[in-house]
């Protein structure tokens, strides 16, 4: 939340997020300082209390309770620690409601305090699809069911406004993908419902299969289950920083110090090279379709791409190449649609001597396309003008239109291609 606030979403768009949510929680956003880098950190208070790191949280709850509360399935708590170094930016109050601490609200009732909560519908779906990763990954370690999960404690909500706040200031980003880099997951142990464990908790370890990670050393938490859900659901990837234009970046900071490593998480928006050219091209799939050709009469070859044009090839070529035995032969290749492929591929058997057609979908992109005529002296000839981000990259005139001309008029055909080039030019090309 701290990354995001950072990065530039309105802290008012987080705090009418936690105001949606009839809980009892409020949020103090201030500026502290971790390792020398200043980052904005945000804490959760419930019902005027502070919430606590869940390790802090259990030994409490053993000292006044004198159990460790085994009878119950702990979903991952987003600790935060009792003090706060650091200028006050914001500390809103909100509307008190009834709380109780010890309330246990399983996976339907946190369902229903969402979907009723005046967010956006796809801020909603996000967050129930984190809290559902959450569950899962919870009744799998417990041997249980998902609605058999429940939340408990102060650090039930916590993790319900750290959620829908990721779900909120994520869509408030207005982004295309999220990416995260491999995921330092500390080590040493934790305190939790069930007991001391190893970090990563064994929850956490499951919400990250398939992901990146590593340890650094640090005997610290540093991925709890509530950021391992929370990553889970956003990541569209996970890579090494990625090659983009930096449009602003922002620091969100822990409650723990740690010597010689600032404890923040990095946000960095930008564009990346590959979204700047999708954003001025088309993308599509297109179907290739490939044979060899080691036997066919040369004369045939030349009806086959007549025929494939007319059928609605998108393109059609041949190359030399040299087959086995040492013949020489032709690599016919069709670009054409999807739809379009079986009877392509029906053409190639019918009308060629090959005995197996390889066929592949892949993407292509195209740049923005129209047709423009010009006048040249024996008549109008179609240029195709193709642009990228409304500036003209290439331009050519229409084969048909100045082979036509060529034979009426009797003129060469390069020199009706040159005149229509011209004319286009003279004209004022974008």
């Amino acid at each position: 939340m701290g990354a995001l606030v950072d990065a530039g979403v309105a802290p008012q768009t987080l705090e009418d997020a936690v105001a949606a949510l009839p809980v009892g929680a409020r949020l103090e956003i201030s500026r502290v300082v971790r390792s020398g880098i200043s980052a904005a950190k945000v804490d959760v208070y419930v019902d005027g209390q502070k919430d606590l790191p869940r390790e802090e949280y259990w030994e409490q709850q053993q000292h006044e309770h004198g159990h460790s509360r085994e009878d119950h399935h702990e979903l991952g708590h987003h600790g935060h620690s009792h003090s706060s170094h650091g200028e006050v930016l914001r500390a809103i109050d909100l509307a008190p409601h009834q709380h109780e601490h010890s309330h246990n609200r399983g996976l339907t009732e946190i369902r229903q305090i969402i979907s009723a909560a005046s967010i956006s519908e796809t801020a909603k779906k996000i967050a129930i699809r984190i809290f559902e990763a959450l569950g899962r990954a919870e009744a799998k370690i417990h041997n249980t069911s998902v609605e058999s999960v429940h939340f408990h404690e102060v650090g039930a909500v916590d993790a319900m406004v750290d959620i829908v706040c990721a779900a909120v200031g994520a869509e408030a980003l207005g982004v295309d993908e999220i990416i995260f880099s491999p995921l330092n997951v500390g080590g040493g142990t934790v305190k939790c419902a069930h007991g001391t464990f190893p970090v990563p908790a064994p929850a956490t370890v499951e919400l990250l299969a398939g992901a990146p990670v590593y340890s650094s050393g640090l005997q610290a938490e540093l991925v709890t289950p509530t950021g391992a859900a929370i990553v889970k659901t956003l990541a569209s990837r996970f890579a090494a920083f990625p090659e983009m234009k930096i449009e602003k970046s922002g620091y969100g900071a822990g409650s723990l110090e740690f010597p010689g490593h600032p404890n923040v998480v990095r946000l960095t928006i930008g564009e990346s090279a590959s979204s700047a050219l999708a954003a001025n091209t088309t993308s599509e799939t297109i179907t290739v379709l490939e044979a060899n050709l080691d036997d066919l009469n040369p004369q045939v070859f030349g009806y086959v791409m007549d025929r494939l044009f007319e059928e609605g090839a998108l393109d059609a070529f041949g190359m030399p190449v040299q087959m086995k035995k040492n013949r020489p032969g032709t690599l016919l290749t069709v670009l054409c649609k999807p739809e379009d492929a079986h009877k392509m591929t029906h053409l190639i058997f019918t009308e060629t001597t090959t005995l197996g057609v390889r066929r592949r979908d892949e993407m292509r992109q195209t740049l923005a396309r129209r047709w423009e005529k010009v006048q040249t002296q024996w008549g109008d000839v179609r240029m195709k003008i193709a642009s990228m981000n409304g500036t003209v990259t290439n331009y050519a005139p229409e084969y048909e239109d100045c082979r036509r001309i060529a034979a009426e008029h009797r003129v060469p055909l390069k020199q009706v291609m040159q005149e229509a080039a011209l004319a286009y030019s003279n004209n004022g090309r974008e």
